[in-house]
């Protein structure tokens, strides 16, 4: 099918971290019209999910955030907004403790945490037995997008037609030690801000939750995955929860037709690992590869001036799903390009 919109990065944009910063930074844009849901878990925790309406019939899509994501996220307003551009409903899944009150219990969410997904994307299609589903992450989101299609193989709810993972770490060890290098630090500082305050909430309810003093002298990701996320959810530590939660020895095992939206310039990512992605795309024709040269984390900022960017990531995905699911959706036009 012929393309409409083919992604070339904007020349004022220069570099993978000004891509990624851009969008937090200065992206403006109207909040999409969703509506907050409270459901209770089977472990007596409970999930947020913030949903946009659309007529019966018409397709949904259901989101996954990446880490420390909300629904103030940029990428995920967009996204949502792209869904209601095109006459589709949506909802986005709040991780456990990314809502607006801290979760129930001890556990936190994280990058292999599947049952939760699968939890949601069930009693959505049950909801919604005539509308065609499709399900996008973003980074952290995208990796358990992606762990779940590979575990579930075919065994996933017959009105799902596609998937689409943006800016995936693919490989969590690699991934933990590229944040952890020069300005790239700067993000690990954002994302570790955010859990040593949430680790120490919870540490109030929970005393045995970690040792005495250990989440104040935690400096790296990798720091937080050994005292916190490995032995939470019963990983013997950080490189443990790496092996067994990363999505690269997944993927081979999709069997629903998924596009992969990643940048060689992503400073969260060793360019290595894309070169492994694409060995095994090689083998599974399931798997539409769109590997760009630039485009930063989660960025891939279009547009010829800075005062009308066009973030091409959101719209790509519509495209792929509306591909997917047989409609018109194409033949609207693409929301105009955004002022700052």
């Amino acid at each position: 099918m012929r393309r409409e919109i083919i992604y070339s990065p904007a020349w004022w944009i220069p570099g993978g971290h000004l891509q990624t910063l851009w969008g937090k930074l200065f992206r403006r844009q109207a909040a999409a019209p969703t509506v907050l849901e409270r459901w209770d878990t089977s472990d007596g925790d409970f999930l947020e999910l913030h949903r946009l309406s659309a007529p019966a019939g018409a397709p949904r899509v259901l989101l996954l955030h990446g880490l420390e994501g909300t629904v103030r996220s940029h990428y995920a307003q967009g996204l949502l907004n792209e869904a209601a551009r095109r006459g589709w409903g949506a909802d986005l899944l709040i991780f456990r403790s990314c809502g607006t009150e801290p979760n129930l219990t001890r556990r936190f969410y994280h990058s292999g945490e599947t049952t939760d997904t699968a939890f949601v994307l069930d009693r959505i299609s049950r909801e919604h037995p005539s509308s065609p589903l499709a399900i996008a992450g973003v980074s952290l989101g995208g990796n358990v997008l992606l762990k779940f299609l590979g575990e579930r193989g075919s065994d996933l709810p017959p009105q799902l037609r596609a998937a689409a993972a943006i800016s995936v770490p693919f490989d969590l060890s690699r991934s933990s030690t590229r944040i952890n290098r020069g300005f790239s630090r700067l993000y690990q500082k954002f994302f570790l801000g955010s859990l040593r305050r949430k680790a120490q909430e919870k540490a109030g309810r929970f005393p045995d939750l970690a040792p005495a003093g250990g989440i104040s002298r935690i400096r790296t990701l990798e720091d937080f995955d050994n005292l916190i996320t490995g032995p939470l959810h019963g990983f013997r530590n950080a490189q443990d929860y790496y092996e067994c939660s990363s999505s690269l020895p997944r993927l081979e095992h999709i069997r629903l037709t998924t596009l992969l939206l990643s940048a060689v310039d992503d400073p969260m990512l060793p360019p290595v690992v894309l070169d492994e992605v694409r060995d095994i795309a090689r083998r599974n024709p399931k798997l539409h590869l769109e590997f760009v040269n630039k485009g930063g984390h989660a960025g891939f900022i279009a547009g010829s001036w800075p005062w009308s960017p066009f973030y091409y990531a959101e719209y790509r995905v519509g495209e792929f799903f509306a591909e997917q699911f047989g409609t018109t959706s194409a033949l609207r036009q693409p929301a105009k390009q955004e002022s700052r």
